[in-house]
């Protein structure tokens, strides 16, 4: 599976990233798979279009899909900010690949939005990506303000 043609966004997310200002899901999807992690000071000094670039990977589960996702990212770092993204262990079984259950985290911003919990099928019908999106949201104790928007673009807000 090659690029995308066009940066993969969610319309939650083309305010928010005000024109990959701030990195977009589906690069820390990929982020996340490879076990990468940047800061956010680090993407601002990549040009735009290598930022552009970075969100046209594909977002399978599959770190076999696309392998060239980290080969970019470490000479577009060491390009333009003489930097090596950090190495990391990616988490196993994380909790948005189970489909047996919604993850507490998910639960928790559901409350916090007065939403309605996605129930275990409406969970489970989502694709993973979106799944990893909506516990990505979700991981700080605090509300998100990409959540509700999130939940109602993935039809997951009731």
């Amino acid at each position: 599976m090659g690029l995308s043609e066009a940066p993969l966004l969610f319309d939650f997310e083309v305010a928010s990233s005000e024109n990959f200002t701030f990195i977009p899901m589906s690069v820390r999807f990929n982020l996340d798979r490879f076990g990468l992690r940047i800061s956010l000071e680090q993407w601002q000094l990549l040009p735009l279009e290598d930022r552009k670039l970075l969100a046209r990977f594909p977002v399978e589960d599959d770190a076999e899909i696309e392998p060239n996702f980290d080969h970019a990212l470490f000479e577009m770092l060491r390009t333009h900010a003489n930097v090596e993204p950090e190495w990391f262990t990616p988490e196993e079984d994380p909790a948005w690949r189970r489909t047996d259950s919604v993850p507490e985290g998910v639960v928790r911003q559901a409350g916090l939005a007065s939403l309605p919990v996605p129930g275990v099928a409406q969970w489970a019908d989502l694709p993973p990506f979106k799944r990893y999106v909506l516990a990505k949201l979700s991981r700080k104790p605090e509300a998100n303000h990409d959540f509700i928007p999130a939940m109602k673009e993935f039809g997951a807000a009731g």
